[in-house]
């Protein structure tokens, strides 16, 4: 009987990508259960039950940081046509992920000042912090080296590893994030078990999500 190359075993990125877009869907599934159904939903109003204002923090977290930031990692192995299409649907989503972290820190820090709490005291919002500075700085580097026109191709060419390297770390820093962030609801939470289940299995598709990620960001695009 012969014996296969090795090649014919050649994981691609491709069932990966698909897998990770079902990873997707379950992370913002669960998320919006937990935020609509749960927690009475987001609204940016003072009121008595503070849940609805605070929960639009994690909700725009997890769309923007999470499932946009996985998407534009990606977008070079989904998008079909020429590399410059790419590259713009990549920017394009990273600007939106930093758009919807935006809302969802100023949704925390109004929270902290509606209600007199004080900011920036958890290990959940130091990660917090660090990862959207950083977050914004990749994404302007990026873009002077990648977009300016004056940038040099050797230029371009140097940094590229480099630009891969710290948005996979940096991915991988807001799934951290997420995850701190989820555990200090389900410890809040003991007295809704159907609730902690809900938060306990989008921290773990959260994870699944990030992994698939970058499997799918280094491994060959076709065979």
């Amino acid at each position: 009987m012969p014996v296969k190359s090795s090649a014919s075993f050649r994981l691609t990125a491709v069932p990966v990508v698909v897998v990770a877009q079902l990873l997707a869907a379950a992370v913002l599934t669960l998320t919006l259960v937990w935020v609509l159904h749960f927690r009475g939903g987001v609204s940016w109003e003072m009121s008595s039950n503070r849940q609805p204002i605070y929960m639009a923090h994690p909700l725009f977290m997890v769309i923007g940081l999470i499932i946009c930031t996985g998407e534009a990692i990606m977008a070079y192995r989904i998008i079909l046509g020429p590399r410059g299409a790419k590259k713009a649907v990549h920017l394009l989503l990273h600007l939106v992920a930093l758009a919807f972290a935006a809302v969802g820190l100023y949704a925390a820090f109004k929270f902290h000042h509606d209600y007199r709490l004080p900011d920036i005291r958890s290990l959940h919002a130091w990660l917090g912090i660090t990862t959207v500075a950083l977050y914004a700085l990749q994404w302007l580097v990026a873009f002077v080296y990648f977009v300016f026109p004056g940038a040099v191709m050797t230029m371009r060419a140097d940094y590229a590893p480099w630009h891969i390297f710290f948005g996979i770390v940096v991915f991988l820093m807001a799934v951290c994030t997420a995850e701190t962030g989820l555990a200090r609801f389900v410890f809040a939470v003991s007295r809704y078990p159907n609730e902690a289940f809900v938060v306990n299995f989008a921290g773990l598709a959260i994870v699944m999500f990030g992994v698939a990620v970058v499997l799918a960001a280094i491994l060959p695009s076709r065979y």
